[in-house]
């Protein structure tokens, strides 16, 4: 185990003493983040989804940025804005609060599709573009969106074109009843996201970033790839199939999670680890399987299972 592969694990160790008993989601967050990636965290209020994203800040001693979207957010509060100095005559940019490591964007889902679709850029390219100047975001920069799936009164369903930036979707889920009374017993301790310790930080997340790219990637476990990224296409249950981002997403993660579990190769089983959160958000139900009440996941995992395991 390198030295930064000890820093990963240090960093799970860290995050899972206040985020208890969802090792696996954490798993995926870090993986998103040493592969730079986005996630989406759809479930409930109140299962943890800000203290997650601030946990993962502190513990990276990365900046952290947090907006919560309202019908009334302007595209000028997330990527900045020229303001008029009347001192000086002339226009100064003002950053937005996108110009942070990590940016929490709580229920994305309530603001307009014009606010939502300012972080594209940024989601794509790391970079903003305001009045015709760009600014480059920080490195690493990772965005960690929220939404509730439960209510949908004045609310602006992502489209899919956003939802294809996000590489991958989680969602948390109520813990079960020991770690919900453990979680309550370190509430009483004190033990908050406040107080976890920095393990690394934000150049030693760059490295293990440009570490994770160099993971090999055989021929067979790519063509594996494919073969499922094209069942996705094939399959008449779904209206969309997985885009070329996705591959490209799927590829990455699986290099994040073969560098997570200290080997320097990706193998069928990464591949399968992380295939649902990086495809299943990615894919739209037919008019006739959304009748029938079919589940994207439970497919998904069926067109898997179909695909020959290269040896």
């Amino acid at each position: 185990m390198t030295k930064e592969q000890e820093l990963l694990q240090k960093m799970k160790e860290s995050i899972n003493q206040v985020f208890v008993g969802k090792e696996e989601i954490v798993n995926h967050v870090i993986i998103s983040l040493i592969s730079g990636g986005h996630v989406l965290l759809e479930d409930v209020p109140g299962v943890g989804k800000t203290t997650l994203a601030s946990t993962l800040a502190k513990s990276t001693d990365c900046s952290f940025g947090r907006i919560q979207f309202t019908p009334d957010t302007l595209p000028g509060d997330i990527v900045g804005m020229s303001v008029y100095n009347m001192k000086s005559g002339e226009f100064e940019h003002r950053d937005g609060v996108v110009m942070n490591h990590i940016l929490l964007g709580d229920e994305i889902n309530r603001t307009s599709p014009k606010t939502q679709s300012s972080l594209l850029e940024a989601m794509a390219e790391e970079q903003v573009t305001v009045d015709g100047k760009t600014y480059s975001l920080p490195n690493p920069f990772m965005v960690i969106a929220t939404q509730n799936p439960v209510e949908f009164l004045g609310t602006y369903p992502l489209p899919e074109a956003q939802m294809d930036r996000f590489m991958m979707r989680l969602s948390i889920g109520y813990p079960s009843r020991e770690h919900e009374i453990h979680m309550a017993s370190l509430f009483l301790e004190g033990k908050t996201p406040k107080s976890v310790q920095r393990v690394c930080n934000a150049a030693d997340i760059v490295t293990i970033k440009e570490l994770v790219t160099k993971v090999q990637v055989t021929n067979p476990i790519l063509n594996y790839m494919e073969s499922i990224i094209e069942q996705t296409r094939n399959e008449e249950r779904f209206r969309l199939g997985a885009s070329p981002r996705a591959l490209l997403s799927l590829l990455r993660a699986s290099q994040g999670t073969a560098y997570l579990n200290s080997r320097d190769y990706v193998t069928p089983d990464d591949v399968k680890y992380v295939a649902d959160s990086v495809l299943a958000h990615r894919l739209t139900l037919s008019p006739e399987a959304q009748i029938r009440k079919e589940h994207v996941s439970d497919i998904l995992k069926s067109l898997i299972l179909k695909v020959k395991v290269p040896i």
